[in-house]
């Protein structure tokens, strides 16, 4: 994918999609590394083919569709691709291959139109530090070519809670604080896509639940949300998800669905000896996989036979004491474990 060498006026542009969608992408597919080095890290995964072949395949992409008006997240850990992702929908840097529109708009022939419409919150607070809060505003407003009073009912719920810090630089507020103050800029030229790279990290339990709140309200004004976490309990609140790992989707889903496709009974186990009990639950038989889960060890029964005081004995007989065994009901992240095993 190269960009366009001639300049081109974007200024009459009309969205190529339907008034339904607000993000397409086909076949998006990213490696950082050269082609011939055999070696990837990125978006999407190398197609496997004769290394011989002084040509080598092309990778195989990722594809997605988000609706206008939808919170969509990505989920997953760090090293995902979930920024990487966000770098070419928001005309950052160039995919190798494949396409993706926003709001209609192609990333590489249209990133001009695309840059006037969307807002990015990067995963790193990268506002002026040295600037007032109001001044990083005021700028950020005159390069969009608008004000904060033509667009301040947009941010005003927002804007409020950090308007008595205003004159405060930005380099000195709080985590919180700064998440506030980025997404004001964000949308202070009133974007109709929003990007928001994993916005939620370091900060405090409070401030991450205020901000769902601002997501919700915003998207009741018709904002489309394309938001990333490597936090799981957040997947509930998105109206779709994407599980991604290693460049590559799990699943796409609503939260409720994703959980209610859980293929196997789940048990939730402890005992005085957590790392023997981690190791032996791992080698029965019956277990299709077991992962450590705060204080106790979620374990995924492939055998629908199994009952729990089979498992008891069986840990006894393996010199576990104090042995609780619970059913319990999957989450969002037992669901991306087991589909990270696949």
């Amino acid at each position: 994918m190269k960009k366009n060498e001639t300049i081109v006026d974007n200024s009459n542009l009309v969205p190529i999609q339907g008034l339904g969608v607000a993000i397409e992408v086909k076949n998006l597919y990213k490696n950082y590394y050269p082609i011939k080095s055999g070696e990837f890290a990125g978006l999407g995964r190398p197609a496997i083919g004769d290394k011989s072949n002084p040509v080598p395949l092309q990778g195989l992409g990722v594809s997605f569709e988000v609706n206008r008006g939808e919170i969509f997240g990505i989920i997953g850990p760090d090293g995902a691709g979930k920024t990487t992702l966000f770098r070419i929908l928001t005309t950052l840097i160039l995919a190798n291959s494949g396409t993706a529109s926003v709001d209609g708009f192609d990333v590489v022939n249209d990133y001009k139109e695309i840059r006037k419409r969307v807002g990015y919150m990067p995963g790193k607070f990268s506002l002026y530090q040295d600037l007032t809060v109001e001044e990083n505003l005021n700028f950020f407003a005159t390069v969009f070519n608008t004000t904060i009073e033509e667009n301040y009912e947009l941010i005003k719920d927002i804007y409020q809670q950090i308007e008595p810090f205003k004159k405060r630089r930005a380099g000195k507020l709080s985590g919180g604080m700064k998440q506030k103050l980025a997404l004001s800029c964000a949308l202070i030229h009133k974007p109709s896509v929003l990007f928001l790279d994993e916005p939620t990290t370091g900060v405090d339990p409070v401030s991450r639940k205020e901000f769902w709140g601002m997501l919700k309200s915003l998207r009741e004004q018709g904002i489309t949300i394309l938001v990333s976490t490597p936090y799981m309990d957040e997947a509930s609140l998105c109206d779709r998800i994407a599980l991604i790992q290693n460049g590559q989707f799990l699943k796409i889903e609503t939260p409720e669905n994703i959980v209610a496709q859980y293929e196997n009974k789940l048990w939730a186990v402890e005992s005085d000896n957590m790392h023997k009990l981690l190791i032996d639950l791992r080698n029965n038989e019956m277990t299709k996989n077991c992962f450590a889960f705060g204080d106790k060890h979620h374990v995924s029964i492939s055998n629908e036979q199994m009952t729990i005081e089979n498992l008891k004995e069986y840990l006894m007989k393996e010199n576990h004491t104090n042995i609780q065994i619970l059913e319990i009901e999957p989450t969002v992240e037992d669901c991306f474990m087991q589909l990270s095993q696949k």
